[in-house]
């Protein structure tokens, strides 16, 4: 797969942030990465993510992987 092309994962961030009264700024200070970089994760543009990052994520808003991350192929995207 090449970089530009589109994908079917989408990341669920801003509903949980929204559902947990919290900022994205927050967020990034709770889980020690910036906000840049949270920002791509949650624009669905990152190509990846530490399993150590996705971990913490899931610790400070109290979820698991699949509520943050879902695969849809009927729309891929960016």
């Amino acid at each position: 797969m090449s970089e530009e092309e589109p994908h079917a994962i989408r990341i669920h961030l801003d509903r949980l942030l929204i559902e947990r009264g919290m900022t994205l700024t927050e967020l990034a200070a709770q889980v020690g990465i910036t906000v840049v970089n949270l920002s791509i994760l949650k624009n669905g543009r990152a190509k990846a993510i530490r399993f150590s990052t996705l971990s913490r994520i899931c610790e400070v808003l109290h979820c698991q992987p699949g509520d943050l991350i879902t695969h849809d192929p009927a729309k891929p995207g960016p």
